[in-house]
């Protein structure tokens, strides 16, 4: 049978066996008219005052959105709340691309992102978390992580946190308080919550909340410089708005988690010899940093042994010149670099993304097809095939009627053993 996997903007089709399972979270209808139900969405909020009491003539607002890693519909989010504060003029009106420790989102890529109504009316704020004359010392957290946050940010006489819901591999879920910290947070505050033990607990994955030690620093953090106001949102599989969750930030991004959990995590009964993973197309797969959320997504239901094929475009690269792929290439196995890091008394930027991708290998191959050249895929400890047919007629060689699943739209589907 064919599957049309998500994969850069176009998607690809693949021929499958008739066999294999299918799992797809299920979508909710489209929101119809976005801007018309976010605007009563901010009238009516869950456990706050409405966003337009809460405004004063005057005020510099902030408004926390995802970087251009992520699909949020960032244009109707703020035109909406444009059109509250009528007349707010450009400059007191901050929108904070929330790129944590991102590479910083360029030009081309804040065109896309933004509307030219948007450009023109709002003041737009690349946050750098390595800049440390931009960043404010508050403290440190229960866990004795130390928290810098964007100085401008900290200023704004109204902070709205935006973002959007789905499973997350180590944090439980995206969007709420993560558009704080790490989305806002310096490089010493980010790589203290994604340390070797954090990462390493067993509570640090897709769809936990309680008991997570990640989501309980960032929620502190959140806490200490809470936001007045916060909107998240839940997309179909065409990124278009299925859910409008806004007001008071734990309370919203609560019953947002909630509704996720139900329609995104699928249960099976049993583990496969094969998952073939995307990483839900353009813009989460532009790069194998990124790409390693679909492949954390098929490791919870691959055997020990078993294979993942990961279906991830990368056309931004690894990124190149980034400190993950330093750290990938620092080493000559992924074994080696796991003995590496529980050993290390320092913390390093990305670390957290080759430690997911290690603990992965130690017992699953991992292949992929992407735009990375043969040398780029193995320098990255990875397999690289030029056709996923080829690749599953090898894998039936070596195993008898193998058992597959296919995750086509990659951790916008979060699987588990029941």
């Amino acid at each position: 049978m064919k599957i049309k996997m998500d994969y850069g903007k176009e998607g690809i089709e693949i021929q499958v066996p008739d066999s294999s399972d299918v799992l797809i979270p299920n979508h909710k209808n489209e929101i119809l008219e976005p801007e018309k139900s976010i605007t009563e969405s901010l009238i009516s909020p869950i456990n706050s005052s409405s966003l337009l009491s809460l405004y004063k003539q005057g005020m510099t607002v902030g408004l926390s959105v995802c970087d251009h890693t992520r699909a949020q519909p960032r244009n109707e989010i703020i035109t909406s709340i444009l059109n509250l504060f009528n007349g707010i003029r450009k400059e007191n009106f901050l929108v904070f691309i929330a790129t944590g420790s991102h590479r910083p989102t360029n030009q081309k890529e804040i065109n896309e992102m933004f509307s030219d109504f948007v450009i023109s009316k709002t003041t737009i704020v690349i946050h750098d978390a390595e800049d440390s004359s931009n960043l404010e010392y508050m403290g440190k957290t229960s866990g004795n992580i130390p928290i810098e946050l964007n100085k401008e940010w900290v200023n704004c006489d109204l902070k709205i946190t935006t973002g959007f819901v789905e499973p997350h591999f180590f944090a439980g879920f995206s969007g709420g308080p993560k558009m704080v910290a790490p989305g806002l947070a310096g490089l010493e505050t980010i790589m203290n919550l994604h340390d070797y033990d954090k990462i390493n607990n067993k509570n640090s994955t897709w769809g936990l909340i309680e008991g997570n030690p990640i989501h309980k620093q960032i929620s502190e953090i959140s806490l200490l410089n809470m936001p007045d106001f916060s909107i998240d949102l839940t997309l179909n599989r065409e990124n278009k708005i299925t859910g409008i969750y806004s007001g008071e930030l734990f309370s919203e991004h609560k019953l947002a988690c909630i509704d996720v959990k139900k329609d995104s995590m699928k249960k099976t009964n049993k583990l496969y010899d094969l998952v073939i993973t995307s990483n839900s197309g353009y813009p989460l797969d532009q790069n194998l940093y990124q790409t390693i959320k679909g492949v954390s997504a098929a490791a919870q239901i691959t055997k020990p042994g078993g294979i993942i094929i990961s279906v991830s475009e990368c056309s931004d690269g690894i990124p190149f010149e980034s400190n993950y792929e330093k750290l990938l290439k620092s080493v000559k196995s992924p074994e080696e670099y796991l003995k590496k890091l529980k050993n290390q008394t320092y913390l390093e930027a990305d670390q957290w993304q080759v430690q997911i991708q290690a603990q992965i290998q130690e017992n699953n191959k991992v292949m992929l097809y992407s735009k990375l050249n043969e040398k780029e895929v193995t320098k990255s400890h990875l397999i690289k095939i030029n056709k996923i047919e080829d690749a599953i007629e090898e894998i039936n060689k070596k195993i008898k009627n193998p058992s597959i699943c296919i995750l086509p739209e990659g951790p916008q589907t979060i699987p588990y053993k029941i």
